[in-house]
């Protein structure tokens, strides 16, 4: 049993890379991660899983189909569900906290996937 609690900011300042998440814990079958965003990531849709964004620092936005964006503050999450497109993106720098079924590709396609990482 885990005897110490997990420092999130303490995670990010390990690596550099954008759209690169980072495992710091499981729960219940899903990753927990953190990740780093700058600029605009592809579209994509997950298939099977819902898409869980949580900004720790920073602005994201969220494009979504005809037109509709969901702007994210520190502190603010939101949820993009299961076979919705969408594109994340930050015009600076931003971390947010990831949730996912361990193994869900963070592209939608195993083939373009980032490959999982534990920090």
């Amino acid at each position: 049993m885990p005897t110490q609690s997990i420092d999130l900011a303490s995670k990010l300042t390990q690596f550099n890379e954008y759209w690169a998440p980072r495992t710091v814990t499981q729960f219940n079958g899903h990753d927990v991660m953190v990740a780093k965003m700058q600029g605009e990531y592809s579209w994509h849709s997950h298939p099977d899983t819902d898409d869980f964004f949580l900004v720790l620092h920073g602005r994201i936005y969220i494009d979504l189909p005809d037109g509709v964006t969901v702007q994210l503050d520190p502190g603010q999450l939101y949820v993009v569900p299961k076979g919705v497109e969408h594109r994340p993106r930050a015009p600076e720098e931003a971390h947010i906290l990831l949730m996912e079924v361990s193994g869900t590709p963070n592209s939608g396609d195993p083939a373009t996937a980032a490959p999982r990482r534990e920090i």
